[in-house]
């Protein structure tokens, strides 16, 4: 588990309002978050049709000559 350490912003009643955390625990953070999301996207897309690779190479030979909305 993703040790976080935290340090609280607290208002004038010491009422806590933020945290605070460095920002290569944040960045770490994010990669998961943005790991988890490719995860879901994977297993909600794996039924869809796919391309073969030759149709794929061809796809993308039109991508880079802009003659396809990407």
């Amino acid at each position: 588990m993703l040790e976080i350490n935290k340090n609280y912003v607290l208002d004038k009643n010491q009422k806590a309002i933020a945290v605070q955390i460095p920002i290569a625990e944040f960045e770490k953070i994010e990669e998961i978050l943005e790991d988890y999301g490719l995860g879901k996207l994977i297993e909600e897309v794996e039924n869809d049709e796919t391309l073969s690779k030759q149709e794929a190479l061809k796809y993308l030979k039109l991508i880079k000559n802009n003659n396809v909305e990407s």
